[in-house]
């Protein structure tokens, strides 16, 4: 479903507010939904973009669609909450949809894949290049109706007790990692580990596991790894644009009237485009603190991102060989993945490129 349907562009959302708010309000019926969050109310970037969310919902409409927000564990738990807004215990959730590539691997388009698209990219692919209609038919299988709600960036590689240089430094290293990453990470001879948040740091300074994937630098900085795992990797080539979604009770937004939907789908894309802006803009400082305390910044041999790429690609050709759902998606996706590159090389990243390089001098 396009946005034109409602408001033409997403910038007219903010500036609407003050217009159509009081004719929603006079007419439109009061409206009560819970959202669950698969996220701590800690990684406020992340659960605030759902909390800036909530709130423009509310202004939008006069105070009268009011969603009230839960954090993980407080109805379910974090990688319960796509469960939880098929069975209709709650209305919509907040979440992120590789957490669900166990029920089938499809889901992880609406996050990230492998040397997936960058957020840019991502958000391209959904807003202009056929990736919405792709996902809402495949969502809509599922009972849920799909809409972006934030990206962090390309996050980091993670930390790493030792130095890694090679693909064989990989083999029988204990990694906090899961996923279509993990699985990837297996055929270089890693064992993936399934751990909480709030655990990685115990397992890593007791020798547990070697090493450990969160977000990024501003995210990264509170749990405090750089104390038992120093050794700071980029880029983290499995989330080259991790997009966080909105997925709503498809039976419940039948129900909505036609103002409240457009309110959702104004509310969801601010907030997507505000989480983006806010790691953007703190992430260079943490990371400078970061390497003051202690962080030893490395980026990936080539040896291993081009080992990485093939697995990951072998991965994901074996997949859509075997998996319709996937395979519908996976084709014309990939082929704006690659035309999307071409054009990158062509002025984005000389010129990102150049100014790199030009502020090293």
């Amino acid at each position: 479903m396009q946005r034109r349907s409602f408001l033409k562009h997403g910038t007219l959302a903010a500036g609407a507010a003050t217009v159509a708010a009081p004719a929603l309000a006079q007419g439109g019926p009061a409206i009560s939904w819970r959202l669950a969050s698969s996220f701590p109310k800690t990684l406020d970037t992340i659960y605030g973009s759902a909390e800036r969310f909530t709130k423009r919902v509310a202004e939008l409409t006069g105070g009268k669609f009011m969603i009230r927000q839960f954090a993980a564990g407080e109805i379910v738990p974090g990688l319960q909450v796509m469960d939880a807004v098929q069975a209709g215990t709650v209305e919509i959730g907040h979440t992120a949809s590789y957490y669900y590539f166990g029920k089938d691997p499809t889901f992880a388009f609406d996050c990230a894949v492998p040397f997936g698209l960058t957020s840019r990219q991502q958000t391209a692919w959904i807003d202009q290049g056929g990736g919405r209609e792709l996902l809402r038919d495949f969502f809509k299988g599922h009972g849920l109706i799909n809409l972006m709600a934030g990206n962090t960036g390309t996050q980091m590689g993670g930390w790493f007790r030792k130095e890694i240089k090679t693909v064989a430094d990989l083999k029988g290293l204990k990694f906090r990692i899961a996923g279509f990453a993990g699985r990837t990470m297996e055929r270089m001879g890693v064992v993936p580990q399934q751990i909480p948040g709030g655990d990685v740091y115990a397992a890593l300074e007791k020798g547990t596991i070697d090493a450990a994937e969160w977000v990024g630098p501003y995210d990264d900085e509170k749990l405090g790894l750089v104390k038992v795992a120093p050794h700071y990797y980029a880029p983290g080539w499995w989330e080259a644009g991790p997009q966080l979604s909105l997925y709503v009770n498809i039976k419940e937004w039948e129900k909505l009237p036609k103002e409240y939907k457009a309110a959702i789908e104004a509310a969801s894309f601010e907030c997507h485009v505000a989480m983006q802006a806010e790691y953007d803009a703190r992430n260079p400082a943490a990371l400078a603190r970061l390497i003051k305390n202690g962080a030893k910044l490395h980026t990936f041999s080539k040896e291993i991102m081009d080992a990485s790429f093939k697995h990951a690609t072998d991965i994901m050709e074996e997949e859509a060989g075997r998996n319709a759902a996937f395979r519908k998606i996976y084709e014309p996706w990939k082929r704006f993945r690659s035309d999307q590159n071409q054009w990158a090389s062509v002025a984005e990243a000389p010129m990102q490129n150049f100014l790199i390089s030009a502020g090293r001098k």
